[in-house]
């Protein structure tokens, strides 16, 4: 069975959210989760972007999403799996988890 390459975005600023003090940076958030993900569903194939909310890339639908984080004032990282927000803030790996095994990912530990 061959797995459907799960994109994951984190939404963040190089700022910390205002909210969010003593947590680590978006970008830290980012580099956690893709070394996080990584060991736990290693040779399977999953797409992780950063995108920086005050400054997103060429892509309609990032730059949409984007917006929205600032003009909602989501706490940011907001993590999103397939478009689907999955965390918000302080993600918890737990949640983003159950979101990837909905796509087939499988666990080591589960093998």
């Amino acid at each position: 069975m061959s797995l459907k390459q799960v994109e994951i975005c984190v939404y963040g600023a190089e700022v910390v959210c205002p909210s969010c003090v003593n947590l680590p940076s978006s970008k830290e958030t980012y580099e956690w989760l893709e070394a996080a993900i990584k060991r736990k569903y290693p040779n399977q194939p999953f797409v992780i972007t950063y995108v920086d909310i005050f400054n997103p890339p060429d892509d309609e639908e990032k730059k949409a999403f984007a917006a929205k984080v600032v003009k909602e004032d989501l706490f940011y990282p907001v993590v999103l799996v397939e478009g689907e927000i999955v965390g918000e803030g302080n993600p918890k790996l737990k949640a983003i988890y159950e979101v990837m095994e909905k796509y087939g990912y499988t666990s080591q530990a589960d093998v």
